[in-house]
């Protein structure tokens, strides 16, 4: 078998191994919590491992495109939420055609969505299920009050091709007991004027670790929690030695003592932050950290023991996977330095 020695760089890694026990571990979290897991698919963008994660207990995925879920239909896959406000003829139609393929649901955030939804899904034998988004501190998409959530979900209730699913939101990192308080007034303003609510979906990788079984949320849509990063580090997710994706790559020049420069620069690494100081670390050198990114470049900067040379290759933790992924063509699944497999990033791109 290849091995990761005969990979060209830069090159996106996956630790099988790695991958696994963190599908093993939020799932069983879940489990235990009584909380309906629904992965994020947006972290790896492969059937592959969506199909791990629903053989693993999950009860579907999550999509944020139509082209992300009209890709893991073709693959197979048949419980699918798009959380994200569809609009357009265009988008509308495709969204139809899989509401026929798939079982699907949604959210929405105003009337003007639910116009072009109520217009296009008419059949109320098979209606599409419609949760109201809420902005529960995230600052995004979403209703912003309770008696909001509950004048959607009416009209929802009454439209004929469309059913009211419950509530979704995506709170902000490190406010999950503002989002619960949010999410069980609205469950209360909804069941005083007589609408259950029985689906309440939330996300986020770090704050899924504090879920507990007196929270109102049913459902949660975790994506990042399956490969790991910087990031999630930071927030006390995991290790490094949980981090499944590195990038591979090859010191191309070492100007100075303190200064090294990889080929995976903003097109490899992507130059998203989360806020983090640095673009990323290299695995087994704690003293050396991507600190600069242009196109084509990764500059790194040397301290304490670190040390490289020229041709040395080097895997770089990321600081956000999920950007990463969505600029490689293909992904190598490896167990050691054994390559087992290369797959093709199927749901990548803009995927509108």
């Amino acid at each position: 078998m290849p091995t990761v020695h005969d990979l060209d760089t830069p090159s996106i890694l996956i630790d099988a191994a790695r991958a696994e026990a963190n599908i093993a571990r939020a799932q069983a979290h879940a489990d235990r919590n009584g909380l309906k897991l629904r992965p994020h698919i947006k972290t790896h963008k492969l059937p592959y491992w969506a199909k791990k994660q629903v053989a693993a207990g999950a009860v579907g995925i999550t999509c944020q495109k139509i082209g992300e879920a009209e890709v893991m239909a073709d693959a197979g896959l048949s419980d699918i939420f798009l959380p994200y406000n569809i609009l357009g003829r265009a988008k509308l139609e495709r969204l139809k055609a899989l509401h026929g393929r798939v079982t699907l649901s949604m959210t929405a955030d105003s009337t003007d969505t639910l116009e072009g939804l109520a217009a296009t899904f008419t059949d109320a034998g098979h209606p599409l299920q419609v949760l109201v988004e809420c902005d529960t501190g995230m600052g995004r998409c979403g209703v912003q009050t309770a008696d909001e959530a509950l004048a959607l979900a009416r009209l929802i209730d009454k439209a004929g091709g469309l059913a009211f699913g419950g509530l979704m939101t995506y709170p902000a990192a490190g406010r999950a007991t503002e989002a619960e308080a949010w999410l069980a007034n609205a469950k209360q303003t909804l069941a005083a004027s007589g609408l259950a609510c029985e689906r309440i979906s939330s996300g986020g990788t770090p704050d899924m670790w504090r879920s507990s079984d007196a929270s109102v949320v049913t459902e949660y849509r975790p994506g990042t929690y399956i490969y790991l990063d910087r990031y999630q580090v930071a927030k006390g997710v995991g290790t490094l030695n949980d981090c499944a994706l590195t990038v591979l790559s090859t010191v191309v020049s070492h100007p100075t003592p303190t200064r090294a420069i990889l080929d995976a620069g903003s097109k490899a690494l992507s130059s998203d932050t989360l806020g983090l100081k640095d673009f990323g670390e290299l695995l087994g050198a704690p003293d050396a950290r991507v600190t600069g990114l242009s196109e084509e470049h990764g500059t790194v900067t040397l301290s304490g023991d670190a040390k490289l040379r020229i041709g040395e290759r080097v895997r770089v933790v990321p600081d956000h996977c999920c950007v990463v992924t969505n600029l490689f063509n293909e992904v190598n699944l490896i167990d050691g330095e054994t390559v087992l497999e290369t797959l093709p990033v199927a749901a990548r791109g803009l995927m509108a």
